[in-house]
């Protein structure tokens, strides 16, 4: 032990359990690193209307199919970034257009260009975007566009929003289910802990892809597509939440014995007192990293469900969504990068799983 880490335990003895996990936490640089990558994540989902270049249904039916774009420099009355036009000519044995650069065509790219009209959050009205050409109107897909000449990029970050809340209220009400039931099976015991671990035996022993199908088949199709994402988001709750409660009853059987549980009991502390004031504090950081965890199973759960068209449906847009649009052959072969939004996903629950390990490791903040 070095003479830094001799000095520094008095502190490290006195300093609070957020403290101490966040010191664990922070040794781990992949953790952080996705730590970053997540809060980038949710940023862009709060902030999708200002950070897409276009709005999500702008369409241009004569860029159909059309192919990223690539960002240039030119050095030519100053420095300044730009793209190049498109020229497309119909192909009479694909009944598709072929792209070609014009690069006759030059359009300049800016910071806060304006752009399509949008109200941020629903409430702030503004047409001015992080990035976009300066000419309004013009090409500017770095991602490509779709079928019907939708920017794919600006979907993406739209479908950012969707997808990554479905995930997160998902696993909140899921939450609401684990502590429920998991904590009455493991504080009660006896005969209420063997009715709630049938219970959950019997949801985790159903095949998980039919009963989202059944579940999401039984959502009717006239439905808004608001009630149809709090249905989803429902569906995903109600199967998400066995492994949770299993985790919750493991750790109140663990610390049900404790001397600062029978304390408050023979104090006369009521039963949801204890559970409440005494026992979820002593692992809090336990159920958080066990949330964060199951955040990428609920995101990936959505993605399955509208892929297979059971889920979300335009003109919702999320990640699954867009998937969805991308899975025929024709697209594989001529619009590819229509392929991006399974990037997303896969970055998204990549960095989530990094961030749930790292606080997983750093729950125990007295190991060394």
């Amino acid at each position: 032990m070095t003479a830094v880490e001799i000095e520094a335990e008095p502190a490290l003895a006195l300093a609070s359990q957020r403290t101490l996990i966040w010191r664990r936490f922070k040794r781990n640089k992949l953790a952080v690193v996705s730590l970053w990558v997540v809060a980038l994540i949710y940023l862009t989902a709060a902030f999708c209307e200002f950070l897409a270049p276009q709005a999500q249904d702008t369409y241009a039916a004569d860029r159909a199919y059309a192919p990223p774009q690539l960002l240039k420099i030119s050095f030519t009355s100053g420095p300044h970034v730009f793209v190049n036009g498109y020229k497309g000519t119909p192909n009479p044995e694909t009944l598709l257009r072929d792209y070609t650069t014009d690069k006759s065509q030059r359009y300049a790219v800016r910071l806060f260009a304006k752009g399509d009209h949008y109200k941020l959050w629903g409430i702030v009205p503004s047409d001015r975007h992080l990035v976009g050409p300066s000419q309004p109107g013009a090409p500017f897909h770095l991602l490509g566009t779709d079928d019907q000449g939708r920017d794919n990029l600006s979907r993406i970050v739209y479908g950012t929003r969707i997808s990554m809340s479905v995930g997160l209220i998902g696993v909140l009400a899921a939450l609401v289910l684990g502590l429920l039931l998991g904590g009455v099976s493991g504080y009660f015991g006896g005969l209420t802990d063997g009715i709630v671990q049938r219970v959950i035996e019997f949801f985790m022993s159903v095949p998980t892809l039919p009963l989202w199908l059944g579940l999401a088949a039984a959502v009717p199709p006239g439905w808004s597509p608001l009630k149809t994402y709090f249905a989803i988001t429902l569906i995903l709750s109600l199967i998400g939440w066995t492994g949770l409660a299993r985790v919750i009853r493991s750790r109140f059987l663990q610390i049900r014995g404790e001397d600062f549980v029978l304390a408050a009991e023979l104090d006369g502390a009521s039963w949801h007192r204890v559970v409440g004031r005494h026992m979820l504090p002593a692992f809090t950081s336990h159920i958080i990293a066990s949330l964060t965890l199951a955040v990428p199973g609920m995101i990936l759960g959505e993605t399955a469900l509208s892929f297979l068209g059971l889920g979300l449906q335009p003109p919702v847009v999320s990640w699954g969504v867009l998937l969805s649009g991308a899975q025929s052959i024709r697209v594989l072969t001529t619009a590819p990068w229509l392929l991006a939004s399974g990037a997303a996903v896969v970055i998204a629950v990549m960095a989530l799983n990094f961030v749930g390990d790292g606080l997983r490791d750093a729950a125990d903040p007295y190991e060394s």
